[in-house]
């Protein structure tokens, strides 16, 4: 446990956070995650994190040393996809008892768990993930992982963050802390060359990094390891070869970035795929930071005609949609980098942008928001659902933009809604992703279920209908109102 606190001490003293930067010593170790709250950390604690980032890894076993609930309430937290090895998607627990922890057979059952992965499927590494349980009652997870490696010959890999130690942020950074120690620079490529990148914090959801791959190969720039989206162990145990690195996502990974740049010399940047002037800025920097490491300054040339190519068949693909989008008003309520990189894509077409969350965003994150929007009031750090549901059933916004967890206020405010979270069904990187983007917010904003669903209930209707009639005492005269009415439509009721 002592080499975990260390850790995280580490973690939350990181130089590379700007917001870190303006801290004293004191306050700097003290982190930026909040406390958890006992009970609340489902969905959110170190150890959902470390497998947030980690789980893509597509051709390494996941193995959780807990009991059977701890990996079922994790297991797929994201929608990454593989482009081969389907082995992450079996779901590997020690599945720990009462009886376990009272006999303390818990590190013997995780080594005959080991030897079973290994023997029935052989994969090229195992990944082992302690929770509190086992954490608590002092399983020395490294040790049986060195004797396991040392048995098996493969690496097994401890991935040190178990629940109770911070949030889910924390955990992403501890698996970053992960792969330094064990993985990454421990196997040497026979084929690095002057055009080899890595991409960090990029999840591959939907499989959108398949939209930018194709424009990096056109380029002649190859990606030695996406970390962790489609990845594959060998690759990452090559990053370290890497001349150049972009982070997507710097609040996960910005620790790997920069002891990466440390250790090996590979420089980074933080950009976005998210929009078109976004991807054309990302190529141009990849392109720039691998002429400074030695690589053709030609390429700077290709970069630009690819861009020149690219942009003008999504502008024009964007064309048909701008008439129909344009002034039309989005709430963005999201946060990371897609705070700044989406308000920038979509206020290109033309959209408004009535607000946009900053939560989980950096402190370079909300600079730019302030660049774009020219203006503060349009920035909230975090809205309570009963003030969404009020500015969504005022129509201050023809659409919300969000993870799942908020669907359900758009929708009792019968206001169009786009999952633009990780359980989104589209991708939305690159050129292609960004026209993906617009026509699916067109399709949501004239869905004519909007209409429908906005108009009076059946029951008020009925209502309405009876007080137009005048009341009547006998057949007669009940036969002369229907027949009074009988042409009427539903719309001379006050619009019912």
């Amino acid at each position: 446990m002592s080499s975990l606190r260390a850790k995280i001490q580490d973690v939350f003293n990181e130089p590379a956070c700007e917001q870190n930067r303006g801290k004293d010593a004191k306050a700097r170790k003290e982190g930026c995650s909040k406390p958890l709250t006992p009970g609340a950390a489902a969905g959110g604690c170190a150890f959902d994190g470390a497998k947030i980032v980690l789980q893509p890894i597509t051709d390494v076993a996941h193995l959780i040393h807990a009991p059977l609930a701890c990996e079922g309430n994790s297991w797929d937290n994201r929608g990454a996809a593989s482009s081969g090895p389907t082995l992450w998607r079996t779901s590997f627990t020690t599945d720990l008892t009462e009886l376990d922890v009272v006999m303390g057979r818990g590190e013997r059952k995780l080594f005959k768990a080991i030897r079973e992965i290994k023997e029935a499927y052989g994969p090229p590494a195992i990944f082992v993930y302690p929770t509190c349980v086992t954490a608590l009652i002092g399983d020395d997870i490294e040790a049986v992982c060195k004797r396991a490696a040392e048995k098996f010959g493969l690496p097994v890999v401890p991935v040190n963050a178990p629940g109770f130690v911070g949030s889910k942020n924390l955990g992403n950074k501890l698996a970053g802390e992960a792969l330094l120690e064990h993985v990454i620079g421990t196997v040497e490529p026979d084929d690095a060359g002057p055009y080899d990148i890595n991409i960090l914090g990029e999840f591959n959801l939907s499989g959108e990094f398949w939209l930018v791959k194709p424009l990096l190969d056109r380029l002649g720039i190859r990606v030695r390891a996406c970390i962790p989206g489609d990845a594959r162990y060998f690759d990452i145990a090559c990053a370290h070869r890497a001349r150049a690195a972009m982070m997507v996502c710097s609040t996960a990974l910005i620790n790997l970035a920069r002891k990466m740049e440390q250790r090996w010399d590979i420089p980074f940047f933080e950009g976005s795929f998210y929009g078109i002037t976004d991807t054309s800025e990302a190529l141009r920097q990849i392109s720039q930071l691998l002429v400074k490491k030695g690589a053709d300054p030609e390429i700077l040339g290709r970069t630009e005609a690819l861009i020149a190519e690219e942009e003008a068949i999504a502008w024009k693909k964007l064309t048909a949609y701008r008439p129909r989008l344009e002034g039309k008003r989005v709430l963005l309520n999201t946060g990371g980098v897609k705070s700044w990189s989406l308000v920038h894509a979509l206020m290109e077409i033309g959209i408004e942008i009535v607000g946009t969350s900053v939560k989980k965003s950096t402190v370079e994150d909300k600079e730019r928001i302030k660049q774009i929007l020219k203006d503060d009031n349009h920035i909230f750090e975090q809205m309570a659902p009963r003030e969404l549901y009020a500015m969504l059933s005022e129509h201050k916004a023809d659409i919300m933009l969000s993870g799942g967890r908020t669907q359900f206020i758009a929708l009792k405010a019968k206001t169009p809604w786009l999952d633009i979270n990780q359980e989104r069904q589209h991708p939305y990187a690159g050129y292609d992703g960004m026209v993906e983007l617009v026509r699916q917010i067109d399709f949501a904003i004239h869905n004519p279920i909007w209409r429908q669903v906005r108009e009076p209930a059946p029951w008020d209707c009925q209502t309405a209908v009876r007080e137009e009639l005048p009341s009547t005492k006998s057949e007669t005269a009940t036969l002369h109102v229907v027949q009074e009415f009988a042409g009427t439509t539903i719309d001379d009721f006050g619009g019912c």
